[in-house]
């Protein structure tokens, strides 16, 4: 699971690719400098600053019913807290909501069900348990995962998980 982190630039062009329009985010310590910040200067996208995460699958459900792409840039622990709102509107009433997820605090090389850090261990249970798709990005090869995950959310109609395990390199 070690190797090269992965290039923000990279994942900014896999969201790119699949369509993605918008992003609603609440800052995070893992995908700002790699994420974030050069997203909130790319012309090519629409940046929605949220208060709590729970408001960003409202956002991005919105968004989807009016044929618009996001997905929704968070930490672990607002995914913890939004997890009512991913339930009911992600998974029972079965719409892609599409979430990036910093994992704050993950140890690099441990997979995230065996990190130390409670808040990052329990993640992937629980989006097992809600039958929740979902992809570890780790290092650059596993960003080729990012822009089918976002395609098969959209087509499915499906929530989808793309993990961020450790912080993208900055994207100029």
């Amino acid at each position: 699971m070690t190797g090269v982190p992965p290039s923000g630039a990279r994942i900014i062009a896999a969201l790119k690719s699949a369509g993605v329009g918008f992003v609603v985010a609440v800052p995070d310590i893992v995908t700002s400098d790699g994420l974030l910040w050069p997203i909130s200067r790319d012309p090519d996208f629409r940046l929605v600053r949220m208060c709590k995460e729970d408001e960003g699958v409202a956002i991005c459900t919105g968004l989807a019913f009016s044929g618009r792409r996001s997905v929704m840039l968070i930490q672990q622990t607002g995914f913890l807290d939004s997890i009512n709102a991913i339930r009911a509107v992600g998974v029972e009433y079965e719409q892609p909501v599409v979430m990036l997820v910093g994992l704050q605090g993950k140890e690099p090389g441990v997979a995230p069900s065996k990190s130390k850090k409670v808040s990052v261990n329990i993640v992937e249970p629980i989006l097992d348990t809600m039958g929740i798709a979902r992809h570890l990005v780790e290092t650059d090869a596993d960003v080729e995962a990012v822009a089918p995950a976002i395609e098969n959310a959209y087509a499915a109609s499906r929530p989808v998980c793309v993990l961020i395990g450790q912080p993208p390199t900055a994207a100029s």
